[in-house]
C-alpha cells in the first residue's frame, strides 16, 4: 500500500521564550523558559475526514535548577510540563513531560529520572503535523522513559551521548520493556555526521529489536540540504515475525527572513508488507 499525503498548516499564535534567570546567587541558579504554539490546520490527504481545525500544538513551562559544587562540578535538575493535551480534552495526556536530576563534571554529565534517550537526539526530518509517518525508526521504537539512566559527552568536534531505560512493564505510562541507546555526531568541515543505535527488549517477548541509524547535514549558506536513514529489525504484533522497517528522510531548509524558513523535504517508510510516503512543507 503506498499513500502520498500532504500537509498544510498556519501558526495563528506562536511564540517562545529564551530562558530567564529567576534567581541567582551564591552558585545557585534557577531559569524558566517556554514555548506555546496555536495552529489552525488542514491536513489533506485523510479520506476520513479533511474539516479545519484548530490545535494546541506546544504548550510547555520548563524549569532548570543547578548549583555550582567547585572544582568545575555542578549539580542540576529539569522539570518540564506540557498542557496541550489537557487543551485538547485528553484525560489521558500527562501533563508532566520531563523530571530528572544530575552531576556534570567538565565535559560529561550523567542524569537520572524522566527524560529523553541519547536516540532522541537522532534525525532531520521537518514535516510538521504530519501524523501516518513517524521522524524516524527510533521515533517508533520509543525515545523517552520513567527510568532513564543517560550519559553526555560534549567535546570540541564530537558529541556523545549514552542511555540505558530500566526494565518496565506497560502500566499506563506507554514504557513497555529495557531500552540501550546510543548516539554520537561530529562536524567536519561543515558536514554534521551522526550515527545512532538501540536495542529493545519488549516485555513478554523473548527477543529483541535492534534499530540503527546514519545522518548527514550541510550548510551551504543559501539552504541546508540534510538527509537521515535507519533501519528498525522488529516483530509484528500480530504474527511476531521478524521483517525490516526502513525510512528515509531528505530535507532542504531555506532562511527567506530572519523569523521564517521554509522547509521542503520527502520522507520514506517501507517494509516488505507496505510503503508510505510523506512531503513536507512550510514552516516559521
Amino acid at each position: 500500500m503506498k499513500k502520498l499525503l500532504l500537509a498544510a498548516a498556519v501558526s495563528v499564535a506562536a511564540g517562545s521564550a529564551n530562558a530567564a534567570t529567576v534567581y541567582e546567587n551564591g552558585g545557585l541558579s534557577y531559569k524558566v523558559n517556554g514555548d506555546f504554539q496555536i495552529q489552525f490546520r488542514q491536513a489533506t490527504g485523510h479520506e476520513d475526514d479533511n474539516r479545519a481545525e484548530i490545535e494546541y500544538d506546544d504548550l510547555e513551562l520548563k524549569n532548570f535548577i543547578s548549583y555550582d559544587l567547585g572544582n568545575d562540578l555542578a549539580a542540576f535538575g529539569r522539570l518540564d510540563f506540557g498542557f496541550k493535551d489537557a487543551a485538547e480534552d485528553d484525560e489521558n495526556g500527562s501533563n508532566l513531560e520531563e523530571a530528572f536530576v544530575g552531576l556534570k563534571y567538565g565535559v560529561a554529565s550523567v542524569s537520572f529520572g524522566k527524560q529523553n534517550f541519547a536516540t532522541d537526539e537522532f534525525g532531520i526530518e521537518e514535516a510538521i503535523e504530519v501524523e501516518t509517518i513517524d521522524e524516524d525508526r527510533f521515533d517508533d521504537t520509543g525515545t523517552d522513559g520513567d527510568d532513564t539512566i543517560r550519559v553526555d559527552v560534549e567535546l570540541d568536534k564530537v558529541y556523545f551521548a549514552a542511555s540505558h531505560e530500566m526494565d518496565a512493564s506497560d502500566d499506563d505510562d506507554g514504557i513497555d520493556g529495557e531500552f540501550y541507546d546510543l548516539f554520537v555526531a561530529t562536524d567536519l568541515a561543515g558536514l554534521e555526521l551522526a550515527a545512532a543505535y538501540q536495542v529493545w527488549n519488549p516485555v513478554d517477548l523473548d527477543d529483541s529489536v535492534g534499530t540503527w541509524g546514519l545522518s548527514a547535514s550541510y550548510d551551504f549558506g543559501f539552504m541546508n540540504l540534510a538527509a537521515d536513514y535507519s533501519v528498525s529489525d522488529w516483530s509484528d504484533v500480530g504474527t511476531w515475525e521478524e521483517e525490516d522497517m526502513t525510512q528515509y528522510n531528505v530535507a532542504a531548509v531555506f532562511p527567506v527572513a530572519s523569523t521564517t524558513d521554509v522547509a521542503l523535504g520527502m520522507g520514506n517508510k517501507d517494509s516488505d508488507a507496505w510503503k508510505r510516503t510523506s512531503l513536507s512543507g512550510m514552516r516559521t
